[in-house]
């Protein structure tokens, strides 16, 4: 099966419990039946989708060139929600909440130990409160932040338009080290055995120690 949007499919799928979501240029958030490709719903955020949406019990999180995070229903019975209620019901597509941050968010969220870590491209690293959209920290890079971040055993790895790889405490969102490259960081790093894999604009992929 095909489905079409209203733009381009920038963004990249998952695919979780035989359901595919996906954002599109056209301002949409997508959810499909994975067999079959029918429409199951769809939400209107105010920008372009070019973030990949991630789904964590129950809730879709997605960034919009709006320059909102989202956090919408996947599944009916989701209670997160800025003023949690017993007696909230959503349906699926439901909005739960979203996030101001202060430019586009291309950046794909990463969702960990009930925090949501995303980039935006006013040049901060954000982590907001999984349920409620509340923000814990934000820290600032030196450029904008179109790379998604990896979380790794309490540290949040993240590239910056600024030239350079960023590790900050995922807790307190105090920086740990930067590593400078020779260009823009869009790539989106990977960490294993303690080494940060990451690409640069200046051609050069780099590994580098985790721990530094």
């Amino acid at each position: 099966w095909r489905y079409q949007t209203g733009d381009w499919v920038v963004s990249s799928p998952v695919v979780v419990d035989g359901v595919v979501y996906v954002g599109s240029l056209d301002g949409n958030v997508y959810s499909l039946a994975a067999v079959s490709g029918d429409l199951l719903w769809r939400y209107q955020t105010g920008g372009a989708v070019n973030s990949s949406p991630v789904v964590v019990g129950g809730v879709v999180y997605v960034g919009s060139l709006d320059g909102y995070v989202y956090a919408v229903s996947a599944a009916s019975g989701s209670t997160a929600t800025h003023t949690p209620s017993p007696e909230t019901t959503t349906k699926p597509g439901d909005l739960l909440w979203r996030y101001q941050a202060g430019a586009w968010v291309w950046s794909s969220p990463v969702v960990m130990d009930g925090v949501v870590y995303v980039g935006s491209g006013d040049n901060y690293l954000y982590a907001l409160d999984a349920e409620s959209g509340e923000l814990r920290w934000r820290y600032a890079t030196g450029g904008y932040v179109r790379s998604s971040p990896a979380v790794v055993d309490g540290v949040v790895y993240v590239g910056s338009g600024d030239n350079h790889l960023y590790a900050v405490d995922a807790a307190s969102g105090e920086l740990r080290w930067r590593y400078e490259t020779g260009g823009y960081v869009w790539s989106s790093p990977v960490v294993v055995d303690g080494v940060v894999y990451d690409g640069s604009y200046d051609g050069y992929l780099y590994a580098v120690d985790a721990g530094r």
